[in-house]
């Protein structure tokens, strides 16, 4: 009797308890939309495809990242100096971090050792280590023109940063926290990407028509080839099967899917509105994209090639990010 009476015991607390707890773990996770000319982001709800809620940040924020735990989504805030930090879950906001200079574009090694940030409009590349919760700075490093996007390696050893607007590439030894090389691209260098193998980098030419494809394990890495994808090439997400990365162009108003196995464009989205940066569903089925110049979040559907649905945000939207996503390589 004592193990029947435990047993519907359970039961009853499992009925009474169950539905909402399933309620909460099956709530999607919002859509974050970074608004950079009106400082705050759109939270937008995955299945009534509506914004929520808005909540303000610094000024100007462009990227943002999930700390290693994944119980924070960083916002980076250019023009006020500041990181916003946010419950990816909830979309409530957890804290602010001040004397961050100029944190345009960032990135954690993915030894979660390293947090990177580009300083876009005062031309250095600050390093900061991590300790599961606060930044202490490492080491300024100034670079030339405009650093714009930053890619880590797999072994932490590396950072990569393009320079936007004096046509450079900067490679960073982070253990040292020292430049190792600098070398020439094509004109205005955006996102930087690196394959599973760290054997090659791809760079988003904005101010070209493709992505150059640099050979890391030359003596002195060098640009081998320039994959055709369309004007204005500018940001990378994969898609998450270690061998298909996505590149919205943003003049071309398109997006290409590259194969870097063989390094050849094997399809193509439209992507309207002035392209800028994707996020891409858990599923794989939905490409989330902030429509730069329309102040929209464009939603494609990878299956049909179509643009299903467009939400309006705020002015300028940048970054896009959910916490259901695709893996990210």
């Amino acid at each position: 009797m004592p193990k029947l009476f435990s047993c519907a015991f359970v039961l009853l607390l499992i009925l009474a308890t169950g539905p909402s707890l399933a309620q909460t773990q099956a709530t999607p996770a919002p859509i974050f939309v970074l608004n950079s000319k009106d400082a705050d982001v759109s939270v937008i709800d995955p299945v009534s495809w509506k914004e929520i809620k808005r909540f303000a940040t610094g000024k100007e924020p462009h990227h943002l990242y999930l700390t290693p735990d994944e119980k924070s989504l960083i916002i980076a805030n250019a023009f006020s100096d500041t990181l916003t930090f946010v419950d990816p879950r909830t979309a409530e906001v957890q804290r602010t971090v001040r004397g961050i200079l100029d944190p345009y574009h960032l990135r954690f090694s993915p030894d979660m050792q390293w947090f990177v940030t580009a300083a876009n409009r005062l031309n250095h590349v600050d390093i900061y280590r991590w300790d599961g919760r606060d930044l202490t700075l490492a080491r300024r490093i100034p670079t030339g023109k405009t650093p714009s996007h930053i890619w880590i390696d797999s072994k932490s050893t590396v950072a990569y940063v393009t320079m936007q607007d004096s046509d450079e590439l900067l490679a960073i030894d982070l253990q040292r926290q020292q430049p190792l090389w600098r070398i020439k691209t094509g004109p205005m260098p955006a996102d930087v990407f690196g394959t599973p193998d760290d054997r090659f980098l791809l760079v988003g030419l904005t101010g070209g028509e493709g992505v150059e494809v640099y050979d890391l394990a030359m003596p002195v890495p060098a640009a081998v080839q320039l994959i055709p994808t369309g004007k204005g090439a500018h940001a990378f997400r994969a898609v998450g099967d270690r061998r298909h990365v996505l590149v919205s162009n943003r003049v071309a108003n398109t997006i290409s899917k590259i194969d870097f196995k063989t390094m050849a464009v094997v399809d193509e989205y439209p992507g309207p509105g002035g392209p800028d940066c994707m996020d891409l569903t858990a599923d794989g089925r939905y490409i989330l994209l902030s429509s730069r110049w329309a102040g929209k979040l464009s939603v494609i559907d990878t299956g049909t090639r179509q643009v299903v649905r467009q939400i309006r945000v705020g002015k300028s939207p940048h970054g896009v990010w959910t916490l259901d996503h695709a893996p990210r390589q």
